[in-house]
């Protein structure tokens, strides 16, 4: 199953397991396996070995997806897959580097303020000799 261009999890490595839901339905929760869970074995993924160590680095050797905001198995299936494909690009996406920046005026100010009045409270504290 082709997730994106880069990535294809073949289905022997998902796998699937229903359950009963809580929430809304009626009587009609009661009797229906709506819930899904959806594990994906990431061992089995066809990708990238940098998109690899990646998603490894990041979710270990499984993920696990549950989904059960839907009333039908089938929603909850199609929404957990989606689920599931946004992790693994999420995942390959490089981290934004962080740009180096200044501090503000303000927070320099602000941060003096703080090391003056805790110097102050420290000077009180002292035992005057003088006395």
């Amino acid at each position: 199953m082709a997730l994106s261009p880069k990535i294809t999890v073949p289905t022997s490595s998902l796998t699937w397991r229903f359950s009963r839901s809580s929430g809304a339905g009626g009587q009609h929760v009661n009797t229906t396996d709506s819930r899904v869970e959806l594990i994906c074995d990431l061992s089995g993924i066809y990708c990238s070995s940098v998109n690899r160590d990646m998603i490894m680095r990041r979710y270990g050797d499984s993920i696990r997806v549950v989904s059960s905001t839907q009333r039908s198995q089938g929603q909850n299936r199609k929404i957990a897959l989606d689920r599931l494909h946004e992790l693994l690009e999420n995942a390959c996406k490089p981290p934004k580097i962080r740009k180096p920046t200044r501090p503000t005026r303000g927070a320099n100010q602000a941060r003096l303020d703080d090391k003056r009045a805790l110097s102050n409270k420290k000077l009180q504290r002292a035992i005057n000799v003088d006395e």
